[in-house]
């Protein structure tokens, strides 16, 4: 049997959805002028040395996942408008719903739906910058707030729904 690789994933087949509405009206736009949206999980881990071990073992207890962003700012781009007026206001507390949807696995018998995650972000924004002939930049990172919410992702509705919610496909 050949020792086949699979089929490369492209970073176009992760689609980026933030929610920049509000929660009686909702407005999930895709993250489209992003040069990077990242994911660190950065596992939390503890280190523990057992009596009857030689070795110590180190144990994941959780995680606390943070998305570094780097974009490019349009004034017609209502997702860089809402990020960008955080960092020019210092406004502190500001949530959003963050949604990963996994373009490469679509759920079966239900179309335009897809494998998703779904996080509540905070922001970090450090730098607003840009050199000069250049477009204007931001840069910080998105920050999760709790745990993460596995389910599927329509990306024409733009609806969310969560697994433990999703009904079968016809």
């Amino acid at each position: 049997m050949a020792n086949t690789k699979g089929t490369p994933i492209f970073r176009n087949m992760l689609a980026d959805y933030l929610d920049v509405g509000t929660e009686a009206a909702p407005d999930i736009r895709l993250m489209n002028v992003f040069e990077t949206v990242d994911e660190s999980p950065n596992a939390q881990t503890v280190d523990k040395h057992y009596v009857a071990d030689k070795s110590a073992s180190t144990i994941t207890t959780g995680y606390q996942p943070q998305f570094p962003i780097t974009g490019d700012r349009y004034k017609d781009n209502v997702v860089t408008d809402f990020i960008t007026k955080i960092a020019e206001e210092q406004l502190l507390g500001v949530q959003a719903f963050f949604y990963r949807v996994n373009l490469f696995r679509p759920i079966e018998g239900k179309l335009n739906t897809y494998y998703a995650r779904k996080f509540t972000v905070e922001f970090a924004i450090d730098t607003l910058g840009g050199a000069g002939g250049e477009i204007a930049t931001i840069e910080g990172n998105m920050n999760a707030q709790g745990d993460v919410i596995i389910g599927e992702f329509n990306t024409q509705t733009k609806l969310f729904t969560a697994a433990a919610d999703a009904t079968p496909a016809p």
